[in-house]
Parts: structure tokens; C-alpha cells; sequence
């Protein structure tokens, strides 16, 4: 490994010449405080940034080992820590200089959710920061005194400010942590206690804006009460300070196994439960508001999604009898109408092994949803080939073990089929189950029901390797997360525009190349589509997540992945329109 004078002499030599000289910084060089090395070289000053990583020794970064102790504990620390060297380029970097993407330092850190992540790595060893740098330059000629003020002066002030334990708020770090491992030992909790769900008494639901996921101000909200019906407590491995007193345990509302209402009227918070059900399935940040609502880790949103490809997917449980004598056993089709992509959306969450499904009716197909006894009346049963999920959500509990929580607000037929009933009356809940009970015996609906045939179990489906092309142009593998909810798979983009469980840009990248893993190492043309998603997840249990990336080398990283759930995996497969699969005999 060089020196530090050994990099200024580079760039001094180098200071003025064109762009393709800066590959000579390739390598490793020693500062005092830690060792930087440069694992790519940008082609031009408009190209993707530079990659570098910048490495700590642990006998000097001074972290605690109790911080990082556990899988939990360490994936918090990591993720503390790359918001912290976030924060210290904003602090200490200059920005912009030259052209393109010259002077431009970044990481990959996170949002409001705490996720796996690849920017920055925690070992008892060592500590190391993976990021992006625009080497900078004029035209394509390199301005070598820029980049050593850059990787000589600021980058080592972001690495003291950030990486050193002795420079960081402590109670902060330890509080971000504690935090993290309570939500995950709530998770941990929820089963045994024959929930699905819990929402904390305190919890802020209401986010800044429609464009922000941030929390509404606390003067501004209603923050969460639980009803005493459904109050339950968890002891916390930490303690957690309530209004100035340390308290071990927290209480709030528990959502039971089984099929739950959410009702009320229009804006009084019924979408809004929803939409932090679905995000807490991911630990949250403290003082996100909603870092105490904890959902088990297999639920799944759904909704309708027309246009949408699906194939070869037996939907029969739910549309059977098509005209024309159609089958739905194994339907396929590239533009799936809004209940026939419901259909689908149901079937391939059980079959990736959903275990909660979260549904709205303001995103739901009307006719997949309810048929009432007046049009059940009007059109006879032989020619309406939906089932409605009301006919089915009892079933897919009871046989699958698959609850569900449904928002509704304009079909009194559910409250028939609900094991609990949850009023929202101005952003509170109120637990309404005996009430909506009294009301379906004095309002009875005279439907019937329709189901046609039992709902037992879902047939798997095998994907076919020959289907999935990465290629484009002379590139072999061409890969990119052209959104959070666009991939461009070779040729192909996939819309994941309602997969709505997808939170960050990196966990789309995630996933667009952990369909390109699986198909290299798990898809043979007999294994299932979940047998193969499920050797992702044990790859990334193994191995982590820098070895997505099929240009990867020893000692260099990607940086940029968040790890996705085997949910949007298979989702964004569903999705690839040139995908082919047959079914499981």
C-alpha cells in the first residue's frame, strides 16, 4: 500500500493532463488515520462517479463492541453511521467543482427506514465507508489540485467526523441502536402473542406531505391511542424514555390473527394505519413517529394493477368459468385487468409465503372485491366468473393461515366476515367488533355466498432461465435502477410502479440484480420460484450483499445495495414481461 504523499504526487503529476490519467490512483494508499483505496476509476467527468472505500481500524475508530454484538446491533451501527458520513460531506466536502460530476462526494445512506445495506460495513477488525466521488475536471483535462484538496483534505475530515467514535454524539449512536434492536425484538414477539401488528400509544402515523415521507409535526398531530380492548405490552431489551421516566416495557394496540376492519370515515386515518402497517415491516428511525409500529415481516400490500403481465398463474380460486370456456388455472396474459391482476397479485404473495395481507378498498378492484345481493340478483352466479375476496378471505385464513387487514369505508358486507373491527374517528382508533356485530344482525345483506370450489393451498410455478436476458448492446450483464420503481433488465424495463412495499432506490438496484444471481446460480428448470428466492435470501444471509454485483472482486464493493425482501424479488419477476414459467405437477 502507498502514502498519502505517494497520492499527492500523483495528482500532482497527473494535474492538467487528460482524463484517463486519474486511472493511476488505482490502489491503496496509507493516511494517518485510515487507508483509502480507489477501486474505480470513472471513464470521463459525466460518467457514473468514481468508487472508493475508506478503511478505519477498529483499535482506532474506538466503537464499543457491545454496539455491534448481534445482526441487529450491527446492521443499526451501520446504518447510523452511514447517515453520519451523509452528514459530514455535507458538513466538509466543497461540491461541484469543474464539470459533470467533478467534486460531487456521496453515500448511499437511508431514509426514514433502517435497512441492510453495503455503504458502510462494521467488523470487529475494522470499519470501512464505501462511497461515490466525481474526480474532478475541466472539459476532460484533470484538475489534480482539486482532487487533492478533495481526497486529501476533505475526505479525511469526513472520516474523523464520521468514523471515530470519540468525534460522534455517543447517546445518540447508543439511542439510534437500542432502538432498532427493540423494534426487531417487538417483531420478534408479535407471533406468540397471536398478533400481526402493533402500533404504539404515542406513535405519530401522519407523514409531512403527500411528497414527504417525514413525520407531521408533533403540534400538529393526533398521536396514537390505543383501545383498552386491544392494549398489549412488550418488555424491550432497552429501556425507552417516556415523558422524562425510563420505563422497560411499551404498550399500544395490538391487530390479532385473523381477518381485521379497518372503518370510519372519509380522512379520519384509515389509509393512513394502513400505509405504516406496510412500512413496518422495516425497522424505522427514531423520532420517524412510527418507529414503534412493527408488522410481521411477511406482509403484503395488495392491490389492483392493470396492464400489469402475469403468467401462468391459477387464479381459479378467485375468477373461474371465463367465457369461451377460458381456463384459469393457468392464465397468462400481458395487459391483466384490474381483478384479474388482484387475482394475481393475491395468489403470488401466498406463494412466496405471505403470511398478513394488507388491502385497501380505494386501490382495490370494486368487482373483485364485493359482489352485493342486488347484483348478485340482476347477474346470476354462471355468468359472473369473480369470486369475490369477501367469499374468500375467511377461507384463505383458515385453511392458508394468511390474515388480512382491510381498509373499508363503503361496504357494510365485510363487517360479516370480520374477526375485528377497528374505527378510526379523528386519526384514533376505537375498537368497534360487538357494535359491527349487532349491526349485521339487525341489517342482514341476503347475499350468498359464492365460493365454487375450496381454496386448500396455490400451485408453485417454476421459472424457466432461458426467459431472463441481462444483455444489451455489447454489455453481456446491463443491469440499472433507472427509479425506485423502475428497472431496466437488459432491454426490459420492469414497472414495480405498485409494488408499494419498495422504499429506497438501492433495494430496486437489489433486486434487479438478484434476479440476474438467481438465474445464474438458482434457476435450473426445476426449482419453484420460491425454493429459488429463498436460496437468494440464504445467499444473502451467508454472504451479504456485495456479491451482487457480477463485476465484483475481492476487496472492492458495489456500495449501493439495500437488501430487498423475497416479496418484491419474485414481484419484480412477475413483472419481466419476457418471463416464462410453467407449473409444478
Amino acid at each position: 500500500m502507498e502514502t498519502e504523499e505517494s497520492l499527492r504526487g500523483i495528482l500532482q503529476r497527473i494535474n492538467g493532463k487528460g482524463y484517463k490519467a486519474y486511472k493511476d490512483l488505482s490502489g491503496g494508499f496509507r493516511f494517518r488515520t485510515h487507508a483509502l483505496f480507489v477501486d474505480h476509476v470513472q471513464g470521463d467527468p459525466f460518467a457514473s462517479p468514481s468508487k472508493i472505500r475508506v478503511r478505519v481500524a477498529m483499535s482506532q475508530a474506538g466503537f464499543p463492541p457491545d454496539l455491534y454484538r448481534s445482526a441487529v446491533r450491527r446492521l443499526a451501527l451501520e446504518d447510523f453511521l452511514a447517515r453520519a458520513v451523509r452528514e459530514a460531506i455535507r458538513r466538509f466536502a466543497r461540491g461541484s467543482r469543474g464539470m459533470g460530476k467533478s467534486g460531487l462526494i456521496s453515500i448511499d445512506a437511508g431514509g426514514q427506514e433502517v435497512l441492510q445495506r453495503t455503504a458502510v460495513v462494521v467488523r470487529s477488525e475494522w470499519v470501512e465507508a464505501r462511497l461515490q466521488i466525481g474526480l474532478p475536471a475541466r472539459g476532460r483535462t484533470i484538475l489534480g489540485r482539486e482532487a487533492e484538496t478533495m481526497l486529501c483534505q476533505e475526505l479525511p475530515r469526513i472520516v474523523e467526523q464520521a468514523l471515530f467514535w470519540r468525534n460522534l454524539p455517543q447517546p445518540q449512536v447508543r439511542r439510534f441502536v437500542e432502538c432498532i434492536e427493540n423494534q426487531e425484538s417487538i417483531r420478534g414477539q408479535l407471533e406468540e402473542q397471536g398478533l400481526v401488528a402493533f402500533v404504539a400509544d404515542g406513535a405519530i402515523l401522519p407523514r409531512e406531505s403527500g411528497a414527504s415521507d417525514r413525520p407531521m409535526p408533533r403540534e400538529q398531530a393526533v398521536p396514537f391511542r390505543s383501545p383498552e380492548k386491544l392494549r398489549v405490552s412488550f418488555p424491550l431489551p432497552n429501556p425507552l424514555l417516556q415523558d422524562g421516566v425510563e420505563v422497560t416495557e411499551i404498550s399500544g394496540m395490538g391487530i390479532p390473527r385473523g381477518i381485521t376492519l379497518i372503518v370510519g370515515g372519509g380522512y379520519h386515518g384509515k389509509s393512513t394505519l394502513l400505509r405504516a402497517l406496510e412500512r413496518g415491516v422495516y425497522p424505522h428511525i427514531p423520532g420517524d413517529g412510527r418507529e414503534y409500529v412493527v408488522t410481521l415481516a411477511e406482509a403484503v400490500k395488495i392491490r389492483a394493477e392493470d396492464g400489469r403481465r402475469v403468467e401462468q398463474v391459477d387464479i381459479s380460486p378467485f375468477i373461474n368459468n371465463l367465457p369461451n370456456g377460458r381456463s384459469t388455472r393457468q392464465f397468462s396474459t400481458d395487459d391483466a385487468s384490474g381483478s384479474t391482476s388482484q387475482a394475481a397479485n393475491i395468489v403470488e404473495a401466498l406463494e412466496m409465503g405471505a403470511r398478513v395481507l394488507l388491502l385497501d378498498e380505494d386501490t382495490s378492484a370494486t368487482n373483485f372485491m364485493i359482489r352485493d345481493a342486488r347484483m348478485q340478483a340482476l347477474v346470476h352466479k354462471e355468468d359472473e366468473p369473480i369470486t369475490p375476496f369477501l367469499d374468500r378471505v375467511q377461507e384463505v385464513y383458515r385453511n392458508l393461515g394468511v390474515s388480512t387487514v382491510l381498509v373499508m369505508g363503503g361496504s357494510g358486507d365485510y363487517l360479516e366476515v370480520a374477526d375485528t373491527v377497528i374505527m378510526m374517528r379523528n386519526f384514533l382508533p376505537y375498537e368497534v367488533t360487538d357494535e359491527a356485530r349487532k349491526v349485521v344482525e339487525k341489517f342482514p345483506t341476503r347475499r350468498e355466498r359464492e365460493n365454487v370450489a375450496p381454496f386448500s393451498g396455490v400451485t408453485p410455478r417454476i421459472p424457466l432461465p432461458h426467459s431472463f436476458d441481462p444483455s444489451r448492446g455489447k454489455k453481456e450483464v446491463k443491469i440499472d435502477a433507472k427509479a425506485r420503481d423502475l428497472i431496466l433488465f437488459g432491454r426490459e424495463p420492469i414497472d414495480l410502479r405498485q409494488v408499494e412495499q419498495l422504499v429506497d432506490l438501492s433495494q430496486t438496484r437489489a433486486v434487479g440484480y438478484a434476479i440476474h444471481l438467481a438465474v445464474q446460480r438458482f434457476m435450473d428448470g426445476k426449482n419453484s420460484l420460491r425454493e429459488v428466492v429463498g436460496q437468494v435470501e440464504r445467499f444473502f444471509d451467508e454472504r451479504g450483499l456485495d456479491e451482487l454485483d457480477p463485476f465484483h472482486r475481492a476487496e472492492k464493493h458495489p456500495g449501493n445495495f439495500a437488501r430487498p425482501r423475497r416479496f418484491e424479488i419474485a414481484a419484480a419477476i412477475n413483472r419481466l414481461r419476457t418471463v416464462k414459467m410453467r407449473q409444478q405437477k
